[in-house]
């Protein structure tokens, strides 16, 4: 599935055209440079909602469902314009002074941190800089950064900040997005979107960050698009291993289990925003109450290391029913996501829940043979999923 690239064909020469300013621009550039990144979706299998207070959660990536990002100098990606696509050409030429003193190369800036107002705007000039010279398509939107719609506004941070770190020069760039899953199902899209851009750009530019700069790079994305996040969708998405989040702090894990996980894609939107602020109501109004069901959940997550490790899938399966029942208690379930959690249990699934913020989003189920995946995989759809993906989770 494409998802900000869509179909690429013949509307480049429109954008290539578009300008006489970007003609005389382009003819310059004597050599195409492309940069590349690649991050993943995450499911998080116990400890949603209950990390948000610092309970312990688990979450696992899902390799085989990518999210791409290319950066280019020229116009070679077929975008399918935007109604409102307006090519403006380049309004300033960083001059060497500015790239040296403006943009400190490998230096990580929030487009939102406080400091002096001369810094302040200082900022913002680069930042007005790169909304007028960054081109970026995704989830059908193709045009100026400086014009994308709400929805993209962590996108425009990450932007914004990886080039800041890379030193940006001020040449026009063009950004795209492509992506096996969909967004707004609490599969980590705006972290992995994020990510998969920041390592383009940061690939663009021949820089090689380590992880920790790579995420706090994230992070800022995330907290426009989350506000507080744990960090766990950043870490997540970018991993080989399942991700364990507890006291904090971010450990691998091993699983020693045979064993796959059937994703269902309900079809609705997930609302995390609305759903973690109905819970942090709920837990005001009655704080024991709430308190002993996010306790729950932090151990349920705690308590699956063990069954992950030593191949207790049929456990796994149990402290998944549990913790969707509690997640249901606190009004973060539907009663499609119910259904779906019910279709898969009765065809044969060890365990099932909603996986994500709730209010819609996700399903998953564990299975302990690939026929029984398929099986579980069918009743979904029966059940009203609109997708679903099987993911071999053994040895990873």
């Amino acid at each position: 599935m494409l998802v900000g690239g869509y179909a690429l064909s013949s509307a480049c020469e429109t954008i290539c055209h578009a300008s006489n300013a970007y003609d005389a621009f382009s003819k310059s550039c004597v050599t195409p440079r492309f940069g590349v990144g690649k991050t993943c979706a995450k499911v998080i299998l116990f400890g949603e909602h209950s990390v948000v207070y610092g309970y312990p959660a688990v979450a696992l990536p899902l390799r085989n469902l990518c999210m791409r990002a290319t950066v280019s100098n020229e116009c070679t990606f077929n975008f399918e314009l935007d109604k409102s696509f307006e090519l403006k050409s380049k309004t300033t030429s960083l001059n060497s002074h500015n790239s040296a003193s403006l943009l400190n190369s490998h230096s990580v800036v929030s487009a939102g941190s406080v400091g002096t107002s001369a810094q302040d705007s200082v900022h913002d000039n680069i930042y007005n800089n790169i909304d007028d010279n960054i081109v970026f398509s995704a989830l059908g939107f193709t045009g100026l950064l400086r014009n994308i719609p709400p929805r993209f506004s962590s996108i425009r941070t990450a932007i914004h900040c990886a080039l800041d770190f890379a030193g940006w020069d001020g040449e026009r760039l063009y950004v795209l997005t492509e992506s096996d899953f969909p967004p707004e199902r609490g599969l980590g899209s705006s972290a992995a979107s994020a990510g998969a851009i920041i390592r383009a750009i940061l690939d663009y530019y021949g820089i090689d960050a380590n992880q920790s700069q790579l995420f706090s790079l994230t992070q800022q994305a995330e907290r426009v698009a989350h506000g507080r996040p744990s960090g766990l969708d950043a870490v997540a998405t970018s991993s080989l291993l399942p991700v364990k989040y507890c006291n904090g702090s971010f450990d691998y894990m091993n699983i020693n289990m045979r064993a796959w996980i059937v994703l269902a894609d309900s079809g609705l939107k997930g609302m995390t925003r609305v759903t973690v602020e109905d819970l942090r109501k709920k837990r005001d109004e009655n704080p024991t109450f709430v308190n002993s069901l996010l306790q729950e959940l932090g151990d349920i997550a705690l308590s699956a290391e063990d069954d992950l490790l030593h191949g207790s899938s049929e456990n796994v399966g149990i402290k998944m029913i549990r913790a969707h029942r509690i997640l249901d208690k606190l009004g973060i379930s539907t009663p499609l996501l119910n259904d779906l959690v019910d279709a898969a249990y009765s065809n044969g699934a060890l365990g099932a829940k909603l996986t994500g913020g709730g209010g819609g989003g996700c399903v998953i189920a564990i299975a302990d043979s690939e026929d029984c995946a398929y099986k579980v995989s069918d009743a979904f759809k029966s059940a009203g999923a609109k997708k679903t993906w099987i993911v071999d989770i053994s040895g990873k």
